[in-house]
């Protein structure tokens, strides 16, 4: 079985290899192939002796993508990642390709880096860094806000979303989700409510669910209207969750109080690389960073030893479910956050 693994950084060689290595021994019959570039449609007619390929989020697999792995003998896609937004995936059930993704991935480690987000933009600890660093003591405009006793709002209640409800039960919060899908497992922490009902009630929402065609920019004018004013956004989910204009606009006029992004709707060609020495080529994302109360991290809530070890376990265990041929054509609902069911095996649930 040979596996092409694309959007490949050195740290992914280093844990895939080293679960390969534990996994199948020095006697396998997997072959790893690493590239460093994305697969998207310019780069797809680079595949070559590949039974499947390997993915992470900004690697762009449309229908004609997949047609060009088809007809190349690939029959399986592989994500290193829990949302599978950038895969044709109705394209892949007629071309009979399996998709399978890493479902749960060290939910906590997402949550932990949201709460972060949070308390860095609530207390303006990166500012209070820098300022010692230059001898500057003073206190003015580091106010922040006691997190004890708010209320917060949580947008999906998959597995991150109620690692992030345990934490900020533990703050002391009253917490509020919205999600079609009521997860039991939220009941010990908050209450569920219409996401109109949610967001004027809340100084902080977060969140934590799939990009799809029912959540692209649940965040837009109108949601963001509804919003408390002076409450903080986070997401550490997916980039096209928020209509980033209406954000912008919802920062200049002051309605909103702060945001924290891990995520961006434009950043597949500049997340995950070094473009220090270059011209950033985005008007909005440069407009962003210009806000005092905007704090922006590479889509690196993820990034832990444990969640890497997890990815690199679980998509080899895919792809020996590809060998074995334990996956079958993708099954596909259309309504809610969870567009795919659970025992269709090849994508399963985040």
């Amino acid at each position: 079985m040979r596996l092409a693994v694309f959007s490949a950084k050195p740290y992914d060689r280093v844990f895939l290899d080293r679960a390969h290595l534990a996994r199948n021994g020095n006697a396998s019959s997997i072959k790893l192939t690493y590239h460093d570039f994305a697969l998207t449609p310019s780069t797809v007619d680079l595949v070559s002796d590949a039974d499947a390929v390997c993915v992470f989020v900004n690697d762009v697999l449309t229908a004609k993508v997949l047609e060009i792995l088809a007809s190349k003998g690939v029959r399986g896609v592989l994500l290193r990642c829990a949302g599978y937004n950038n895969v044709d995936l109705e394209a892949a059930e007629r071309l009979g390709l399996s998709v399978a993704n890493v479902p749960s991935y060290s939910p906590e480690a997402v949550a932990e880096y949201a709460v972060a987000l949070i308390q860095t933009l609530n207390r303006k600890t990166h500012r209070a860094y820098n300022r010692v660093r230059e001898g500057n003591f003073a206190l003015d405009g580091l106010l922040g806000r006691t997190l004890h006793g708010k209320t917060v709002g949580i947008i999906g209640t998959g597995r991150i979303g109620i690692s992030f409800a345990r934490i900020m039960k533990g703050y002391g919060c009253t917490l509020y989700a919205f999600d079609p899908f009521h997860n039991k497992a939220f009941e010990e922490y908050g209450e569920y409510l219409e996401l109109d009902d949610l967001l004027p009630r809340c100084d902080l929402v977060s969140l934590h669910c799939p990009l799809m065609e029912q959540t692209k920019h649940i965040i837009n004018e109108r949601t963001l209207g509804l919003m408390k004013d002076d409450a903080m956004l986070v997401n550490t989910s997916r980039g096209g969750l928020i209509d980033t204009n209406a954000v912008i606009a919802a920062l200049k006029s002051k309605k909103l109080g702060g945001l924290a992004l891990d995520v961006y709707e434009g950043e597949g060609k500049i997340f995950y690389n070094d473009h220090s020495g270059e011209i950033i080529d985005d008007d909005l994302l440069a407009r962003l960073m210009t806000f005092p109360n905007v704090i922006i991290s590479g889509h690196q809530a993820f990034f832990t030893v444990e969640a890497l070890q997890e990815i690199s376990e679980c998509t080899l265990r895919n792809l020996e479910d590809l060998v074995k041929g334990r996956h079958c054509p993708n099954s596909l609902v259309k309504e809610g956050f969870t567009r795919l069911r659970r025992d269709s095996l090849p994508v399963r649930n985040v």
